[in-house]
């Protein structure tokens, strides 16, 4: 049998046998509210119309679309039930199924055992939720069906009441005194410990599992939101009653070991580490005082041995060849540009990474230090004793460097000593806050550095995205529609281009997405290019000669990954921001 939503259409003969052994007419008035009165109409619509009986008694509102569904499982005997005993479900069934996605798919655990799982749907058909189901709990699905109005409202009950029974064990339980030398290992938190430590273990642990970068915790008038930050994305996981926030805070600072749990209206900033599955984790922590509360943030790095390549970050092609030219350079200055969390730093020490041989002397100043390499040597920039990035610089200068790091170029000074370096034969690498690769010369005009010495030294900017790439298990291909030639404003796509979109599967946590990778251009400073920055040239202008040179934009790479499959249109429009990617 086919239910199509849409349309409303319901196509009898589709019924694989398994309503034929009885007429359908018969079976709704077994099993629904379906008068005998009701049917004969029906029936005698469908004699001069020759319509289907399912899509006349539907059009006529007799019955529901669901009433279908309820006849097929008497037919096939699965149990159909009008009641869902909400306080017989164990809320905690729920523990490793997002709320999002059992709305969706309308389906709900009720009942495990040691072999199996009993869950309840509304569409027993929905194989692909049945294969989650039986992903998540690794046991056989036992199905039982019921309506969408009580498969919904159960839904709701029972995750309220999961969310309860947190709130319940938080609430009054927090002990400031707790011993908290060395790394905390939060896998190691028992049945015995405080129920605030049990459930701030529990965030970090369901972050760091997701793959979260961040961790934002924001109260309000009524209740406290936490968000999980994934692939660049914000996404709501839980929400909490207000009165839990006070102890969840006091928590997390005293995890720090360095806040005030008393001081309530100044920012305050802390570093929490912690091991977990044997990985050392640093967590970077910051508390804002707000109208409701304490708004924390906090910025999750797992430290690792090995550094990231180029290639695994998603370089290809032309860029991909010209950095790894620009790496062997003996002097000049190479910017990476792009907003807050994009990859810069990631993509500077992939760099680095085909850098560093025992022949080259390398330093770093940054603010912190994320990523440790063997082999170079790291300052950690210190604003209370005001060893800042131009003044690190102006002192690696004197320790005979080859290649200089600069974590962040934010000022006059830190520019004009990067500069200097470079002319005295370094080769120097930094990060820049613009919105493309052509808009970095004129930053550095704007800051006062002078356009003669930006024309003399610079030699390329690289700006980059990071963008969500498709999970391999579950993506959809599909033919591009009107639309899509819409959107990505294209008048063809290559031949056989089959675009692809997210679908969610247990492999991906059902986002649809797994991982992330670049998406960047690549100006180089060329003899065409030096005398428009002398002549302080705009953006635009600067950026359509690097076209013509050959430069690639973001748009532009952004779309040979949407023609490759790797990311979604919908993925694309989201990361890539189209007002600074002029065209024309």
């Amino acid at each position: 049998m086919k239910i199509n939503s849409d349309k409303e259409q319901i196509d009898e003969n589709d019924l694989n046998g398994e309503i034929t052994r009885e007429r359908i007419g018969d079976l709704l008035l077994k099993y629904t509210s379906l008068t005998n009165e009701q049917l004969q109409e029906a029936l005698e619509i469908q004699q001069e119309s020759g319509m289907l009986l399912g899509e006349i008694l539907l059009k006529k509102n007799y019955i529901h679309s669901h009433d279908i569904t309820k006849v097929i499982c008497h037919q096939v005997d699965i149990p159909y039930i009008n009641d869902i005993k909400i306080d017989e479900i164990d809320p905690n069934l729920t523990m490793n199924i997002n709320i999002n996605y059992a709305k969706q798919h309308e389906v709900l655990p009720i009942l495990a055992t040691d072999f199996s799982v009993t869950v309840v749907m509304t569409d027993p058909f929905n194989f692909d939720a049945i294969n989650d189901i039986q992903e998540i709990f690794k046991k056989e699905v036992k199905l039982v069906v019921s309506s969408p109005l009580k498969v919904q409202d159960a839904i709701n009950r029972v995750y309220e009441k999961a969310n309860r029974n947190v709130v319940d064990s938080i609430e009054g339980d927090f002990d400031e005194n707790l011993d908290l030398d060395g790394p905390i290992d939060i896998l190691e938190a028992g049945a015995d410990e405080a129920p605030v430590i049990r459930f701030v273990n529990s965030i970090i642990f369901r972050a760091i599992k997701e793959r979260a970068s961040d961790i934002h915790i924001e109260p309000y008038e009524k209740d406290v939101v936490y968000r999980f930050r994934v692939n660049r994305v914000m996404r709501e996981i839980l929400r909490q009653p207000i009165k839990t926030q006070a102890s969840v805070t006091s928590r997390l600072k005293v995890m720090t070991k360095s806040m005030d749990i008393a001081e309530k209206r100044l920012p305050q900033d802390g570093r929490i580490k912690i091991k977990m599955a044997g990985k050392d984790i640093d967590i970077r922590v910051s508390v804002v005082p707000i109208q409701n509360g304490e708004r924390i943030v906090m910025r999750i790095l797992e430290k690792s041995n090995s550094v990231a390549t180029l290639e695994n970050l998603g370089f290809h092609g032309q860029v991909l060849r010209t950095l790894d030219e620009l790496s062997k350079r003996k002097h000049g200055v190479v910017y990476v540009s792009g907003p807050t969390g994009h990859g810069k730093t990631t993509t500077l020490f992939a760099m680095l990474e085909r850098i560093n041989t025992p022949d080259k002397m390398i330093i770093t100043v940054e603010d912190p230090v994320e990523i440790e390499m063997a082999g170079i040597s790291q300052i950690q920039v210190n604003h209370k004793i005001d060893l800042t990035f131009a003044r690190a610089l102006r002192s690696i200068l004197r320790q005979n460097p080859d290649v200089i790091m600069v974590g962040e170029t934010r000022d006059l000074e830190t520019a004009e000593n990067a500069i200097q370096a470079s002319i005295t034969g370094h080769f120097v690498l930094s990060t820049i806050h613009t919105n493309d690769a052509s808009s970095a010369p004129n930053r550095l005009i704007d800051m006062g550095v002078q356009p003669f010495m930006i024309a003399s030294s610079l030699t390329a900017v690289l700006a980059q995205r990071l963008i969500q790439v498709l999970c391999v298990h579950c993506k959809e291909s599909y033919p591009p529609t009107d639309y899509d030639y819409q959107i990505l404003d294209v008048q063809s796509m290559p031949e056989g281009t089959h675009l692809s979109k997210a679908k969610g599967c247990p492999k991906c946590n059902y986002l649809g997405y797994s991982g992330m990778t670049v998406v960047a251009e690549l100006l180089i400073i060329t003899d065409d290019i030096r005398p428009l920055i002398l002549k302080k040239v705009d953006s635009t202008t600067l950026k359509k000669m690097a076209i013509k040179n050959g430069m690639k934009s973001l748009r532009q790479d952004a779309l040979e990954k949407v023609f490759k499959g790797i990311t979604s249109v919908e993925e694309m429009v989201r990361a890539i921001n189209e007002e600074d990617e002029e065209q024309h």
